[in-house]
């Protein structure tokens, strides 16, 4: 059996089920504990030609052995047949149900969560909780509570009846199980440490294994496959040692339970042999004796499983505690209040930030308003916290009170939620889900509206290319959106933001992979779609944000200054110094070209 506070809840919820098992797995036990004495008839009645019959000699023959032995066998059977169905429909319905649960609260938990965790704990070990460990556990639950009921109630029945036939045997009999009991006890420790030790090593190869198989384009593009694939026989050798070291273990385990087993067998059958010759016993009662030592090797059986069961278990459930226990570092304060429906204004206020563990700070004084309806551009050099900006406005990560204004509301008042679902946001890496193409636009919005979602398209430009492929929206893109170019998985995920048609919109370096034309066409619609919406976008050319109302030019993690294009270039020397050299760039692009 299994106990911790992440399961205890799930034995009281499912006890009605659980405690109609033990009633049936009581009832077969006690069925089961018949066939011995019938045994014992049988012998005797071939040995002495006579049977007793509640205390009446009668003759053996085989009216006695339909009525009082064939039949009562068949009902005997009939009843186990039935039993054990329906503690196993109790037992392992009980545990399907608490793991389903289980994994419904460890994948609700597991969207709290901040990006942070999910930066220190890595997919593949995610994925074994989710897999392994979770099965562990239920088996754990389910067939542990079966194996611990079953090993009580018939072990205790059957020396009790043992007992009652010879009190000196029993005890005899009984010794070895001592050992062996003490054996398991002293055994669970390391059996347990080795499972989590097993756990943790699968975790790595399952890791480097989703890892690998998800940039497999870059493998193949720099030649590494023997590097990835000699990294994996590292991590495999370490998992197949581990599982080694955990299966030698429960192997012993094993070889002692039936050593011990065999060695009671010999001390019945010496000393009950030897009650045998001295009349004390005879040759029926010994069979009936050795019948229901037969019955408790189960029970026995059963001790060393649950043994090796609970050390596993206790690791698994270890590992999925840790994950249920992590504290969300973004959440709602207790203060929060639903404001009016946002409108889009924005105020930094002396904001300084530095992710959790950095050593130094990202963003420093960081002070600008953007008014509703304006549209922003976010210029700097790589690393200058363009992308820190708006994952802060997010509420990606927790900021200082006082520092962040959505419409003059303090973002730390607003619910998450609601400041969430105000802002539309096309991230850098474009993630698009495996399914069609329609669903990934949709996404933000009503799947079942086709003409929202063409519009969408049409705005981002990749209408066009959508309707050229064979099965047009419907087309299935494969993981990640590799299935489509770069710039078509950019413009798809332009249109799944367009659609949600929130107060604000950020697109974080989302035109980067297209074209200048089709860069024009997109931010011709964005000006005419985005009227009186806010609308941040981060660019790395100068020609991608020079039309915006303002532009926001950051440098070191510092707002260098803030002013439309003409501005800038007039008066702050580090943007009239991008701008020139980009320029030239592109001048120099432009002869090559020609040339």
């Amino acid at each position: 059996m299994l106990f911790g506070k992440h399961i205890n809840y799930y034995y009281l919820r499912f006890l009605p089920a659980m405690l109609f098992g033990i009633v049936a797995l009581i009832v077969v036990d006690y069925t089961q504990l018949i066939l011995p004495r019938l045994y014992r008839a049988v012998v005797n009645g071939m040995i002495y030609g006579t049977a007793e019959i509640d205390g009446t000699i009668v003759p053996f023959s085989m009216d006695f052995l339909l009525d009082h032995v064939c039949l009562p066998m068949i009902g005997v059977i009939l009843c186990l047949i039935l039993g054990r169905f329906l503690w196993r429909v109790c037992f392992r319905g009980a545990a399907v149900r608490m793991e389903t649960h289980l994994r419904g609260r460890m994948f609700d938990h597991c969207k709290d969560l901040s990006q942070q965790y999910f930066h220190e704990n890595k997919v593949g070990n995610l994925m074994a909780l989710f897999t392994n460990d979770l099965e562990t556990v239920q088996d754990c639950f389910g067939w542990g509570v079966l194996m611990f009921c079953d090993a009580l109630f018939l072990g205790v029945m059957a020396i009790a009846r043992m007992g009652q036939m010879n009190l000196t045997l029993t005890l005899l009999s009984m010794i070895p199980m001592v050992f062996l009991l003490l054996i398991g006890a002293i055994m669970d420790h390391h059996l347990e440490r080795c499972w989590d030790a097993r756990q943790a090593a699968f975790s790595s190869l399952s890791d480097f294994s989703q890892e690998t198989f998800s940039g497999i384009a870059v493998v193949k593009a720099f030649v590494r496959e023997t590097v990835r694939l000699s990294g994996f026989r590292t991590l495999n050798k370490i998992n197949e040692d581990t599982n080694i070291a955990h299966t030698k273990l429960a192997t012993l385990l094993n070889i002692l339970v039936t050593l011990f087993v065999e060695s009671v067998i010999c001390v019945i059958l010496g000393y009950g042999g030897y009650l045998v010759y001295c009349s004390s016993f005879d040759a029926g009662q010994l069979v009936e004796f050795i019948g229901y030592f037969t019955a408790i090797i189960w029970p026995v059986m059963a001790v060393s499983q649950l043994v090796e069961m609970r050390s596993r278990g206790s690791a698994s459930l270890k590992r999925i505690g840790a994950l249920l226990d992590a504290e969300p570092d973004i959440r709602d304060a207790s203060d929060v209040i639903e404001p009016a429906p946002l409108r889009g204004g924005i105020a930094f206020r002396a904001l300084t930030f530095r992710y959790p563990g950095a050593e130094y700070d990202v963003l420093r004084e960081v002070s600008f308003t953007v008014e509703p309806g304006e549209h922003v551009g976010i210029i700097g050099k790589t690393g200058a916290g363009k992308t820190t900006l708006v994952d802060l406005l997010l509420r990606t990560y927790n900021v200082p009170d006082g520092t962040l204004f959505l419409d003059g509301h303090d973002v730390n008042r607003i619910p998450i939620h609601t400041v969430r679902k105000s802002i539309a946001y096309v991230p850098q890496d474009n993630f698009l889900f495996s399914d069609t193409i329609a669903s990934n636009i949709a996404f933000a919005g009503d799947a079942d509206n086709r003409e929202a979602i063409e519009a969408a398209a049409r705005l981002a430009d990749v209408h066009n290319n959508i309707i050229s492929f064979a099965n047009g929206y419907e087309t299935v893109l494969g993981e990640r959106g590799v299935t489509v170019s770069g710039g078509q998985k950019q413009r798809i995920s332009i249109a799944r933001a367009l659609i949600a048609d929130a107060p604000y919109l950020i697109l974080d370096d989302s035109v980067s992979a297209v074209d200048v034309r089709t860069e024009k066409i997109i931010l011709k619609n964005l000006r005419q779609c985005r009227d009186g919406k806010t609308t941040l976008l981060i660019a790395h050319r100068i020609s991608t944000i020079e039309t915006m109302d303002k532009i926001l030019f950051i440098d070191d993690g510092q707002v260098i200054d803030v002013g439309t294009h003409e501005a800038l270039y007039a008066r702050c020397p580090a943007y009239r110094t991008m701008v020139d050299l980009q320029r030239l760039d592109e001048e120099r692009e432009e002869v090559s070209s020609d040339a």
